[in-house]
């Protein structure tokens, strides 16, 4: 009787995991190129810039902007290059590309996300 049990639960895992690859490989086969970085600070629009251009801009935030974040666009990709904020978060995640992915930085209530336009 223990070793249907197991078996049912081998069978139940197995089951799950493999619908777990296919969902993430799915999403991964059909994920969207995005065409704009829409920067955003304490959920008020910043600014918008094409994903296709290559730009080097200072996101400032905070009082008389002291807070900083560099935002690089290059190569259809978008990173935060550094940041004054305390953790570092931001400046250490991967660079971004594909619709709805986003870099956060919670200290200084910055989003940058990637849209598609089309």
């Amino acid at each position: 009787m223990a070793e249907k049990k197991i078996r049912n639960d081998l069978i139940l895992v197995g089951a799950l995991i493999g619908m777990l690859l296919l969902v993430g490989g799915a999403m991964l086969l059909f994920r969207s190129e995005g065409d704009m970085v829409v920067v955003t600070v304490n959920g008020e629009t910043y600014a918008s810039y094409p994903l296709a251009k290559d730009t080097e801009v200072d996101i400032l935030t905070g009082e008389n902007g002291t807070q900083v974040n560099r935002l690089i666009i290059r190569d259809g990709k978008a990173f935060v290059e550094s940041a004054t904020c305390p953790d570092g978060i931001c400046a250490s995640h991967k660079p971004v590309s594909h619709d709805g992915e986003s870099i956060i930085c919670l200290p200084h209530k910055v989003v940058v996300a990637i849209e598609s336009t089309k």
